[in-house]
């Protein structure tokens, strides 16, 4: 779920920032473009630990613009399928709920729910009821991945509380 990894990014300052401060501008300039990015290869980049190496700029022929190599380290979300995840419902419709876990955003169908979970369209808001379990907006659920999709900006899912274990969170 989550990883710590190296990775490097290219950053293009523009020729005003070229200067005593250059350092600062490219560090705050890092954490301005990757933090909080989703990319299909790593999935998504909760927070830059550290800043490893700034490697001597190189400027662009014709506009006077420097692109300096970053290396940083990295703390990255990426679910991964059959993996068991704690996450707040947003909203229960007639086809089953959605949930967040952070930057993922789960779906759970009717039929991936327990046989005695019903749907109560009338209650405000919507949830799923059985005997011992209420599922609404707000309510924390133990989720099990049935499959991922990473986008270019976003990360999805379709989960499972059907097995042992899952459900609603007391």
């Amino acid at each position: 779920m989550f990883f710590h990894k190296k990775l490097s990014h290219t950053i293009t300052l523009h020729p005003s920032f070229l200067g005593p401060r250059m350092r600062e501008y490219v560090t705050k300039r890092l954490y301005k473009d990757v933090e909080g990015t989703c990319t299909g290869r790593y999935g998504y980049i909760v927070a830059v630990v550290a800043i490893l190496d700034i490697q001597t700029g190189k400027i662009i022929p014709g506009q006077g613009s420097a692109e300096f190599e970053v290396k940083y380290s990295a703390i990255l979300f990426k679910p991964f399928r059959n993996e068991v995840i704690d996450a707040v419902v947003e909203t229960v419709n007639p086809m089953g709920f959605f949930a967040n876990a952070g930057p993922l955003r789960i779906f759970v169908s009717l039929t991936l729910v327990p046989a005695d979970m019903k749907l109560d369209l009338d209650s405000n808001p919507p949830s799923l009821r059985s005997d011992d379990q209420k599922i609404e907006k707000g309510t924390l659920v133990r989720v099990k991945l049935s499959g991922t999709r990473v986008d270019a900006t976003s990360i999805y899912g379709i989960g499972t509380i059907k097995e042992d274990y899952l459900g609603v969170i007391e």
